[in-house]
């Protein structure tokens, strides 16, 4: 679309107001809303904010900022009043001598996605989004008691969350999402709605997109949808698995029918790649204190370095369609993750892999979960990290991520990350009361 037919589109779906959506270095979406009156305006990239009131994007003397709406992102929530109706735009943030702002996790991941032009490639994603969906308190507040007792693939009367996924999905689909698969996930409470893959910028603002429907519409059913990837202790986490491709001339540049497994060179060097900066861009795909606590061997997420074809202990999976659906799995990801930043990182990762030719090592066809701490030691199976704290001190030393996240939005990830890690170090938790209090 361009400004002329996102103009005509608002005036024939009566749009009233419009939200002006970014979102910040920590994934968290921003918006500002303007009356269709100053939609011209706002195309014509005319509208300011003040960037230093979002965290980690700029200092208070420096602090002027523009949003230059996408066209190609308007769309209309259907869940709004059809007379007076809302829409949104996804935008990019520049400065005021017009260049883009380097603090943007969107332009972030469109240097990613040049870098990997410049080489030939482009980058298709597939997300798998789970989420919990929990009561609430007489109050409205969220609560952390699941609203079922299902399972993986069960059905009412015991999933009671169908109904609120039913309408998640149809909204979805208004809003031009193609949807694949919508389920109960493992966990009493949990499911997981995938959509179809598409590439690597436009997942990205559908992740985005996606989270804030299906919290839009769980709370209109009286419920709590969250994204927070464990936040129930002996029960599995929520995760945000990443299914990735790179076409190259129109074909897809991991298959070859004639390679080991028919994947191409090019597939085994980009595994090699994510394997090889697992460790760093861990702080960027599971980025909160909690994410480490789904990280733990027992609860079906990856937690060693090892790729495998069929195998879903290993951090890589390579799922079993071949031709043009071939594609690399990454399983560690959460969807507490900054997906443009996430993304951007994995691709990073892969191309370092290709452009150096990183080989993987051997396929690990066993149950790592099932295998000791030597039997995985004589393997060379490493762990992602075990916190927080030891990502950052990974992230901190890999130039490859360093140079894709950009001098800005690395030193403010980290800086308010750390942040972050001190707070929770320093808590006093309900644990340490129940564990100390009554003994010493």
């Amino acid at each position: 679309m361009d400004k002329k037919q996102v103009l005509e589109k608002a005036k024939e779906m009566n749009v009233k107001f419009v939200r002006l959506q970014f979102t910040d270095i920590y994934g968290v979406l921003k918006n500002m809303a303007i009356t269709v009156e100053q939609l011209e305006k706002a195309l014509d990239g005319e509208l300011m904010f003040d960037g230093s009131s979002i965290e980690g994007f700029t200092r208070i003397q420096e602090s002027d900022m523009y949003l230059r709406p996408d066209p190609n992102t308007f769309l209309v929530f259907p869940w709004r009043p059809k007379d007076g109706a809302v829409a949104r735009l996804i935008c990019d943030v520049y400065k005021p001598d017009g260049t883009p702002f380097e603090g943007d996790p969107r332009y972030v991941l469109k240097r990613a996605i040049k870098e990997a032009a410049d080489m030939g490639y482009t980058m298709y994603v597939g997300p798998e989004c789970e989420f919990f969906l929990f009561l609430v308190d007489d109050q409205g507040r969220p609560t952390t008691i699941t609203h079922d007792t299902a399972g993986y693939f069960d059905m009412s009367p015991v999933d009671l969350g169908e109904n609120a996924r039913r309408d998640m999905v149809l909204n979805l689909e208004q809003m031009g999402f193609e949807i694949e698969a919508s389920h109960h996930e493992v966990a009493e409470g949990q499911h997981e709605i995938d959509f179809k893959y598409s590439d690597a910028l436009d997942v990205a603002d559908k992740v985005m997109t996606f989270k804030l429907v299906v919290r839009t519409i769980a709370q209109r059913h009286g419920l709590h949808a969250t994204f927070m990837p464990k936040p129930i202790f002996g029960i599995n986490g929520s995760g945000m698995h990443m299914n990735q491709s790179l076409f190259k001339n129109g074909q897809n540049a991991f298959f070859d029918p004639d390679g080991p497994k028919q994947l191409s060179e090019d597939a085994y060097y980009y595994i090699g790649g994510l394997l090889k900066h697992a460790r760093s861009f861990a702080a960027i795909t599971n980025p909160t204190v909690n994410s480490y606590k789904r990280l733990v061997p027992g609860y079906e997420a990856p937690v060693y370095l090892a790729w495998s074809a069929a195998n879903r202990s290993a951090l890589v999976r390579i799922p079993a369609k071949r031709g043009a659906s071939t594609r690399v799995e990454l399983r560690n990801p959460d969807p507490s993750c900054n997906p443009y930043l996430a993304i951007a990182a994995a691709l990073a990762a892969g191309l370092d892999g290709i452009k150096n030719k990183i080989k993987p090592p051997a396929e690990t066809s066993a149950n790592i979960y099932h295998m000791s701490a030597d039997e995985r030691a004589a393997a060379g199976i490493e762990s992602l990290p075990s916190s927080l704290l030891e990502a950052l001190e990974e992230l901190k030393n890999n130039e490859v991520m360093k140079k894709m996240l950009g001098e800005h939005v690395f030193n403010k990830f980290v800086e308010g990350k750390m942040m972050e890690w001190d707070e929770y170090r320093t808590k006093v938790t309900q644990w340490e009361i129940d564990r100390y209090l009554t003994t010493y």
